[in-house]
């Protein structure tokens, strides 16, 4: 059973999926946000493809740990793929991903086109990989 990561934005959702032993993360495509429905079936059927058991949410909370709009959407999007999909849902503080990504990308010298499609990608790749360090690594060496 994997873990499927998304970074919710208000265009797009970056998402990531793990390994089937839970170890590593890789990054899927980046889904450009239409429809409600439309985004919850796409989510569906990646769950499905990966039999997905988790989904972490990246929580993007403000600097000094407040909530923002942003946090709240990306709650209310958990709470709806929750009683959607049936999945068990965790957010997962995203503090930074996005720069670390956009920092990661500058240094490989990707051109500003090619970075804007892949930082959300990245950015979920990065939250969950961290959420695998934190948690399922740690588990499984009890």
């Amino acid at each position: 059973m994997r873990i499927l990561a998304l970074d919710i934005g208000e265009k797009r959702i970056g998402l990531a999926v793990s390994d089937a032993l839970n170890i590593t993360a890789q990054g899927l495509e980046t889904l450009r946000r239409t429809s409600a429905e439309d985004t919850l079936k796409k989510i569906r059927a990646l769950i499905k493809e990966y039999d997905v058991s988790k989904i972490v949410i990246g929580m993007p909370f403000n600097m000094d740990g407040t909530e923002g709009p942003s946090a709240r959407a990306a709650g209310e999007f958990a709470a709806i793929l929750r009683k959607d999909t049936g999945v068990t849902v965790e957010m997962v503080d995203e503090r930074l991903t996005s720069a670390q990504g956009e920092r990661m990308l500058l240094e490989a010298d990707i051109s500003r086109k090619k970075r804007k499609r892949a930082i959300d990608k990245i950015a979920a790749q990065l939250i969950l990989q961290t959420y695998l360090e934190s948690h399922v690594q740690k588990d499984s060496s009890r």
